[in-house]
């Protein structure tokens, strides 16, 4: 062949294609460039099993650490920015808030993480996390890494707050004009077992009634709306302006609420303006109230006939009670006869009564009409208002016993609910009720106050225990404390004294919660064995 002569610079025919080769930068084998990611070799991107080798981190860029500030005051959790959130220990929503404190983690695909145990006083919190992410066409690499959290202490805003001049932002002052405080026990159970106290920064006992303080406004609005939704009240509103800035127009102010709770407690007697009686279903206008919701519920016990009485309505025209708790009389049934109508748990039925105060010095007695036929026997005893010779303070009842249609209805007395005389006073309970931490203020009840509020305390606990719709609005607990042993003797007296038919009503033990706030190791290890 001429070397002169002139050479054809396209391919030859039948010969194939080759890519650019490169070598690997593991074990320095000849590669394809064009097909190979991060210029690894087959043999060197996979181990004989098929999985990806350690060669390849897919958690590169996602930190091994992390703070996690923690509020000692409030028990909540900082979640970037200015959020503060609350979680309990290796929740779900630690574990949310601790993923969000990640960065690059949106990048790969997370297939499990979970919480590693570790001391309770080491301030640390590990986290295992599985990601999963792609290395090459058609391979997918799985990981698992270990991150480590350190609980930095800060205080919130709230609590920073609290520590100075300017601690609240609104206050909700709940009052009613009643004489006892039943009515606000009742309240105090209900914001328990709804937790609607949990935004409250400081809870004051006041003469006629409580003052809750908040650090926001949008807190105290909710506590209102709660109040709505279990008794009738009436709300007024004001604020004080404590700051403005003249260059901005931005003002600060404080919010004060008056919540005032209807002056009608449960197992009032009540006389209803005419007007009134006969716009609610032309009820009579002597009645009882058996109840206390989002409205009145009042009850004829003459007849049975119920009616309501709405918030709204009632502070248009307000009224008050003819007769409270402290004016009920002792009774005795002397005989007893249902008439068969019965309305519900009530059982209309007549009755022969004598005050317990007149046995043994006159024979007078008294017929009327009761609603509590299904719970009294001949020899019961059973509280009441006596109507007969009583000088009553009311325009309204003076205008019932001169009317035509309802003068000649007014009955001799009227049975309110079952007494039991023999109940101890002081007697032992197996249930129990929380109470809330208050703050007593600046007047500090005398002798006598406490004497009166530890006896309201005691007559609602018996209400407990003899109504059932009202212990199943309520969250009773078992008292878990150990009483101190007692004589053989003394031990005998007081079942002996407590087995008779008029002990009183006894609460089911599968109707108490357990108290695990009270539950020390041993219980703990007592229930574990049970």
């Amino acid at each position: 062949m001429d070397i002169d002569a002139p050479m054809s610079m396209a391919p030859l025919a039948g010969t194939a294609k080759t890519g650019a080769t490169i070598l690997c930068c593991n074990c320095g084998a000849p590669i394809d460039g064009t097909a190979s990611a991060g210029a690894l070799c087959y043999d060197c991107k996979l181990t004989e099993d098929g999985s990806i080798k350690s060669t390849v981190d897919i958690s590169k860029g996602i930190p091994r650490d992390g703070v996690l500030n923690f509020c000692r005051d409030c028990d909540r959790w900082l979640s970037p920015p200015t959020t503060w959130v609350t979680a309990a220990p290796e929740s779900r929503e630690l574990l949310s808030l601790c993923l969000k404190r990640l960065r690059n983690l949106g990048k790969v695909r997370i297939t499990d993480a979970r919480f590693v145990w570790t001391e309770p006083h080491s301030r640390r919190i590990r986290v295992k996390i599985t990601v999963q992410d792609s290395v090459s066409e058609g391979v997918l690499m799985q990981q698992s890494f270990e991150v480590v959290y350190v609980v930095a202490s800060q205080q919130c805003r709230e609590c920073a707050k609290s520590y100075t001049a300017n601690t609240w932002r609104a206050v909700v002052q709940v009052r009613q004009k009643v004489q006892h405080k039943r009515t606000f026990l009742f309240l105090e159970q209900l914001i328990l077992k709804h937790q609607a106290h949990r935004d409250t920064i400081n809870i004051k006992e006041e003469r006629d009634g409580i003052d809750f303080f908040f650090a926001q406004k949008n807190q105290a609005d909710a506590f209102i709306s709660f109040l709505k939704s279990v008794v009738p009240v009436n709300i007024r509103d004001s604020r004080h302006l404590i700051s403005s800035d003249t260059h901005t127009g931005n003002k600060s102010y404080k919010f004060t609420y008056s919540v005032e709770i209807v002056p009608i407690c449960r197992e009032d007697l009540v006389a209803l303006p005419l007007k009134l009686a006969k716009s609610i279903g032309n009820i009579s206008p002597l009645v009882l109230c058996h109840r206390i919701g989002t409205s009145l519920n009042l009850l004829d016990p003459n007849t049975l006939q119920t009616a309501d009485v709405n918030s709204d309505i009632f502070w248009r025209a307000p009224f008050h009670p003819l007769a409270g708790t402290p004016d009920l009389v002792e009774f005795i049934v002397m005989d007893i006869e249902s008439t068969g109508i019965r309305k519900g748990k009530w059982l209309l039925s007549e009755a022969t009564i004598a005050r317990a105060s007149d046995l043994g010095v006159n024979d007078k007695t008294y017929f009327v009409r009761t609603h509590l036929g299904n719970l009294l026997y001949p020899g019961d005893s059973v509280l009441g208002y006596l109507l007969d010779g009583g000088n009553f303070n009311s325009a309204t009842f003076d205008a019932i016993e001169a009317s035509r249609a309802y003068g000649s209805t007014i009955p001799d007395a009227v049975l309110v609910k079952k007494f039991y005389p023999n109940r101890r006073k002081n007697r032992k309970r197996v249930w129990k009720l929380k109470r809330m931490a208050k703050d007593d203020g600046d007047l500090l009840p005398k002798a006598s106050d406490q004497e009166k509020m530890e006896a309201d305390y005691e007559t609602f606990l018996r209400d407990v225990e003899e109504d059932e719709e009202l212990r199943a609005a309520l969250a009773l607990y078992k008292n878990t404390k150990k009483t101190k042993p007692q004589d053989a003797d003394a031990m005998s007296i007081a079942d002996t004294e407590m087995t008779g038919e008029d002990a009183g009503p006894r609460i089911n033990m599968d109707e108490l919660l357990d108290d695990f706030d009270e539950l020390d190791i041993q219980d703990g290890e007592e229930v574990a064995a049970a």
